[in-house]
């Protein structure tokens, strides 16, 4: 059984990826920095037949990211599919944004993808391939005020996957970005009125609805899986006709 690594995997889009990779047939390392949060992403996976396991992992600290890595290449034989999803959004203006929330907003967003696809790859090279799913954000699209660190960090997403795709190609590893439009998920809380962030959202989507982290769940499987073997370096939108890229 392959193994399969998603980080940010306590909220509602990382628990809907993983249990959906579960579904697809991969032992699921379930890892966030909130323990309570990713061990009930562990028992949904597992009340629903799926192979987990839940792991603490703070992603400002590169040696617990060596930590994790090392046990999935111990104990699981390294990691055939990792899916960056961990993030941080503090909504700030830009002039009013201090170095520490920056660097932090950093460190998750895109250090510890970067630190995350590095060991991942080393296994995945190893082992003669494998694919890397990096999410990304509808506000790379438009800018967002008040959330410049994200919207940076998100951008890097992107750039990133291409980077890596052209460079981890000849190894047989694929590398590909989801991007997620306004998702309900804890994530909105940032907005002081959710009616009229709703209103919002179904004003500028071609689909009058809210998507659902299962749908989103459903594209990273596909990247994930042979439907999708010749395919890397590509950024996939996921947002209701928001944005058509």
């Amino acid at each position: 059984m392959s193994t399969a690594v998603v980080t940010g995997a306590g909220g509602a889009l990382g628990r809907a990826i993983a249990r959906r990779l579960a579904a697809d047939g991969h032992a699921v390392v379930a890892a966030d920095i909130d323990t309570d949060a990713v061990e009930a992403t562990r028992t949904a996976v597992t009340k629903a037949g799926g192979q987990a396991l839940a792991w603490t992992l703070d992603l400002r600290d590169p040696d617990a990211i060596g930590d994790l890595f090392e046990m999935v290449g111990s104990a699981h034989h390294g990691t055939a599919i990792l899916v960056n999803n961990a993030a941080v959004y503090p909504s700030r203006p830009f002039l009013d944004i201090p170095l520490a929330e920056y660097d932090t907003v950093y460190q998750v967003n895109q250090r510890g993808y970067w630190l995350c696809a590095q060991a991942a790859a080393r296994q995945m090279a190893a082992a003669g391939g494998g694919s890397i799913v990096n999410i990304a954000s509808i506000v790379v699209h438009g800018g967002w005020a008040d959330l410049a660190s994200y919207v940076s960090t998100k951008g890097a997403a992107v750039a990133m996957t291409r980077a890596l795709a052209r460079e981890l190609g000849p190894l047989g590893i694929r590398v590909n970005a989801v991007s997620p439009g306004a998702f309900p998920t804890a994530a909105e809380t940032i907005h002081s009125d959710p009616d009229g962030y709703t209103k919002f959202v179904l004003d500028h989507q071609a689909l009058k609805r809210r998507g659902t982290p299962e749908e989103l769940a459903a594209v990273v499987s596909f990247l994930t899986g042979p439907d999708s073997a010749f395919v890397t370096g590509q950024t996939i939108e996921v947002n209701g006709g928001w944005v058509m890229a």
